[in-house]
């Protein structure tokens, strides 16, 4: 198998493509992410799951790996966009306001191939619901310092993994890499890719 370029420096994307057996090496996009006013959520997530790989496109004129795969996920809950928590008071906001509830997990990946100057993209769209969460359990929570650097304050794959009731989707999306939009984006382009 040819190696990629991941667009990205997710230490879960790239846990992902090591189980899988991809060769791939790390590059961090140059792309800054923004809301776009007016943007649905699935829409600005290929967005900037695009513009993350033309970033990369553009500063390897002489591209000597064809490959260059970028993702973007984003967390939407009541129509809201979420981000990385400031600090703790805004973690604490964050689950307060998904805790009882059900929220979206969106994931778009997109896949540069340079001999065609092609490029597409899939998404992945996952529900998580939250248990309702009384102050202690998010306290308790926050001091682990778990929610530090990562959307809505949570990881599918950590400790508040004991807080989801029900998961309508995929895991691997939920982390930020579908395993399956993966395998089938990868196919379209013809990347050497057996199981």
């Amino acid at each position: 198998m040819e190696p990629i370029i991941l667009a990205s420096t997710s230490p879960r994307r790239q846990e992902i493509l090591k189980n899988l057996g991809i060769p791939f090496t790390v590059m961090s996009p140059t792309y800054d992410e923004a809301n776009i006013p007016g943007m649905k959520p699935q829409a600005l997530a290929e967005y900037h799951s695009m513009k993350k790989v033309e970033s990369i496109v553009r500063m390897q004129l002489n591209i000597t790996i064809p490959w260059v795969l970028g993702a973007d996920t984003l967390i939407v809950s009541d129509g809201v966009i979420f981000g990385k928590p400031e600090n703790r008071a805004d973690a604490e906001r964050m689950l307060k306001t998904i805790s009882g509830k059900t929220h979206e997990v969106i994931t778009a990946i997109s896949l540069f191939e340079s001999s065609k100057q092609f490029i597409s993209s899939r998404t992945s769209v996952n529900q998580v619901s939250f248990m309702e969460l009384d102050n202690d359990q998010i306290n308790r929570y926050l001091d682990t310092g778990e929610w530090q650097g990562v959307a809505v304050a949570y990881r599918i794959q950590g400790l508040a993994s004991c807080f989801i009731s029900t998961i309508q989707g995929t895991h691997s999306g939920i982390m930020g890499l579908p395993i399956h939009d993966l395998y089938a984006i990868l196919r379209e382009h013809g990347y050497a890719f057996t199981i």
